[in-house]
């Protein structure tokens, strides 16, 4: 589903511990890390997609975890026609986001990447809450730049050290 601008709903999640890191996933086969994302269908609110991509590309239900927060608005940007696959959909531009802040309230142990039949990512770790900028591909450098500064404030309300 591609919106008359060009561009298809997805949504972001930037998952907290309680050391304030942030979950990073590679990308299966590829050295491309990122934030779990993933479209949002016809159907679907952007809370809906949220829970289905958390379960798809992480193994995490609602129960093992907080929603803190997400962004006000659509943040969006453009995939380079490098990185564009052949389609039927000419009109297709890019990805507008809707990002969600969210705390990890079960075990981490409970993190999974293989309960999807064909995983998105074949690893993960935590980092530090600004160090994905840093290693984000370029093109959606100034998103995650966006949606992390909006989402920082909302740490607070955590009241972790």
């Amino acid at each position: 589903m591609v919106d008359k601008d060009g561009y298809r709903p997805n949504i972001g999640v930037v998952l907290c511990n309680e050391r304030l890191q942030v979950l990073w996933a590679r990308r299966c086969g590829r050295d491309a890390w990122q934030f779990p994302q993933g479209g949002i269908k016809p159907h679907e609110t952007p809370e809906q997609a949220l829970y289905r991509e958390l379960w798809e590309e992480i193994g995490l239900r609602a129960s093992d975890v907080e929603l803190i927060g997400r962004t006000r608005e659509w943040l969006r940007y453009e995939i380079p026609k490098r990185f564009l696959r052949q389609s039927r959909d000419r009109l297709f531009r890019g990805q507008k986001q809707i990002w969600f802040l969210l705390r990890l309230t079960a075990e981490e142990e409970k993190v999974r990447l293989n309960v999807s039949p064909k995983p998105e990512f074949d690893s993960w770790c935590w980092v530090e809450y600004w160090t994905p900028l840093e290693q984000i591909i370029d093109f959606k450098r100034e998103v995650y730049r966006r949606a992390l500064s909006e989402l920082e404030p909302l740490l607070a309300r955590l009241g972790l050290p």
